[in-house]
């Protein structure tokens, strides 16, 4: 089949709200060295999409400037230097950005094969969640088996997924969610315990288990000092976004006697080396997991491509529970 021309797609015609997304017809990307073009059947939304729309979140340098930071579909184009993959085979695949359009470019050792049992639908909501979960949780935070893990937004994509790898790799799950029926949806996918942050301390939870030894959180601002008292001496705490803001009064002392540690990651700025190297992780171990029904996608809701500003508006109200889909092939 005849590679089209141009492309439907969804950009951002201005900083601002969910209404500022518009259909636009743009031409088809074309594959540098070591990239493939996919043609989307299905693209993940996620909260990085929102920041970018905002205009708080600047996609790097030579990246599409389309919103959609993961995909799934059919590669219908290889450029020069690729091995791996070949037009036609099926993928899904991490993106630099440009999910929300029908075609979409990558570096062929960012994409992976469909796990076994999965469709294309379910595949989208995988590479952007998994990708920063197993880099956060197993590669940063060296998760270990039998340890006590936090992860804060325990219903949202990141936070589904993290409960379920999580809980494979052996570990004792806790998490935090905003209603009850969030906190339902953590513990059916493996957490010990959920709170309602809304009616409860997080901090009371964790110190009456003992403490966590790793906390997950894309929440920041006064949940930063917080995180710290939840800790268990020599406790560990992965930053991956700041919702409610940047800068805290911290007091290093009691880091400094409990031996505490703190860091953080974003992935989209990551070389495609450090990238490559994650998705080569991801596949050996977070894969089987899928394939042995350990980890499955929770979705939410799908929208068509041309519905992205309902399905930002769906993201925005914050009663999702899962990942959050645009089907694009028509």
């Amino acid at each position: 089949m005849e590679l089209s021309h141009t492309m439907r797609a969804v950009r951002i015609s201005e900083p601002g709200g969910p209404d500022v997304l518009e259909p636009v017809t743009l031409p088809v990307p074309v594959p540098g060295h070591g990239q493939i073009v996919i043609r989307v059947a299905y693209a993940g939304v996620n909260r990085p999409d929102v920041l970018q729309r905002q205009g708080s979140y600047k996609p790097p340098a030579n990246a599409s400037p389309l919103p959609g930071l993961e995909c799934s579909g059919t590669v219908v184009e290889v450029g020069p230097g690729v091995t791996r993959w070949e037009i036609g085979d099926k993928v899904c695949a991490l993106l630099p950005g440009g999910g929300y359009a029908e075609y979409a470019v990558t570096h062929e050792s960012h994409a992976l094969p469909i796990p076994e049992g999965l469709g294309l639908k379910e595949a989208a909501c995988l590479p952007e969640t998994c990708f920063t979960v197993w880099s956060n949780v197993a590669m940063r935070g060296k998760l270990k088996a039998g340890e006590r893990f936090l992860v804060h937004g325990g219903s949202s994509g990141i936070g589904t997924t993290a409960i379920q790898i999580a809980k494979a790799m052996g570990a004792r799950v806790f998490a935090t969610a905003g209603n009850d029926d969030k906190c339902r949806a953590c513990i059916f996918l493996g957490a010990e315990q959920a709170l309602n942050y809304n009616e409860g301390d997080f901090v009371d939870m964790m110190m009456g288990q003992g403490g966590a030894n790793l906390i997950l959180d894309m929440v920041g601002g006064p949940y930063i000092p917080r995180n710290l008292k939840a800790l268990a001496t020599e406790g560990r705490l992965v930053q991956i976004a700041f919702l409610q803001g940047t800068k805290v009064e911290v007091n290093f002392a009691d880091l400094m006697m409990r031996r505490l540690t703190v860091t953080g990651s974003t992935l989209r700025p990551q070389s495609d080396l450090a990238k490559a190297r994650i998705a080569a992780e991801v596949e050996e171990n977070v894969w089987p997991m899928i394939a042995a029904g350990k980890v499955a996608a929770v979705i939410d809701s799908e929208y068509p491509l041309e519905d992205a500003v309902k399905a930002h508006w769906r993201m925005e109200g914050s009663n999702h529970i899962g990942k959050i889909v645009l089907k694009v092939e028509a």
